[in-house]
């Protein structure tokens, strides 16, 4: 479960004003005011709230980097205090096999086979970019398939994308709507040959993570967001024409060797900085009054 979008208060002494008046700590998440599922008075009210959020707050947890440094740079004078407490997520390999009845139901279901297809898990929203990547992925070499794992709705933007790239005509995509077991969708993470992540409006990403630690290659849009996990355990891409496709064709020719050396650069990154356990310990620090100005957590 992600934390809520919304600002806590915590009985923090070291914070406490004489008036014993109870700190202010704020999670402001992504760039909520940038996403095209919004309205333009409904962008210009979450740009508002976050400047407001920012100059009233204590202290605000930053769950990106770019998140930390954009705030700094956009609310400077306010002199703001952050701190940096990333996102984490779950490690633990799915339990599941190949000859798993559940397993070969699915994969059966939707003409896969292990290895070979490349994955994207998100929201149908115009900002991760399923435009892009569909569009590219189609321009691409790749005979393997592209699955698209989102609670995908016949409304506007599905009848847009479908008219602007024509990905019906294209055996290769195959939206299979969503899948809520665990365990089996950390199965299909496992076993994709390599992940597609559009994600470019806010903080460090869930689903970013889950790719990380479970899929052996992933190409991530080239945002600071992204970047900043991910640094070079992964292939970047760019909206513009050709990017991507020219990445899901340096995918297809890389070596196993290549390969296992992202997916355990990808690993090594998860296990060092963003396990639940070590977000949590940086939490209890915060929350057991830890956070200095001389003593920030790392």
């Amino acid at each position: 479960m992600r934390y809520p979008k919304r600002a806590y208060t915590f009985s923090v002494d070291y914070f406490s004003t004489p008036e014993s008046v109870d700190p202010y700590f704020v999670n402001p998440d992504g760039h909520e005011w940038k996403r095209a599922k919004w309205s333009k008075p409904v962008r210009r009210y979450w740009k508002i709230s976050e400047k407001l959020m920012i100059k009233y707050s204590d202290l605000v947890v930053c769950d990106n980097k770019k998140i930390e440094e954009y705030i700094q740079k956009q609310y400077g004078r306010f002199t703001p205090k952050t701190v940096f407490i990333a996102y984490g997520t779950d490690t633990t390999p799915s339990f599941l096999t190949s000859e798993n009845s559940k397993v070969r139901e699915w994969f059966e279901l939707h003409h896969l086979q292990e290895g070979n297809y490349y994955l994207v898990v998100g929201r149908f929203v115009p900002e991760n970019n399923f435009e892009t990547m569909i569009r590219e992925f189609l321009n691409s070499t790749s005979k393997r398939q592209l699955v698209v794992i989102t609670n995908v709705k016949k409304n506007k933007f599905y009848g847009s994308l479908l008219k602007k790239t024509n990905f019906d005509q294209d055996a290769r995509i195959n939206f299979v709507g969503t899948v809520y077991d665990q365990p089996l969708l950390r199965y299909i993470r496992e076993n994709a040959y390599g992940y597609l992540h559009g994600h470019e409006v806010g903080g460090t990403n869930p689903s970013l993570l889950e790719a990380l630690s479970t899929t052996p290659l992933n190409l991530l849009i080239d945002v600071g967001f992204n970047k900043s996990v991910a640094g070079n355990a992964a292939l970047y891409w760019s909206k513009k024409s050709g990017s991507l496709a020219s990445a899901i064709n340096k995918a297809e020719s890389l070596s196993s060797t290549n390969v296992d050396k992202y997916r355990d650069d990808a690993r090594s990154i998860i296990a060092r900085e963003y396990t639940w356990p070590i977000i949590v310990h940086k939490y209890e620090r915060l929350f057991n009054k830890s956070y200095m100005s001389e003593d920030k957590p790392s």
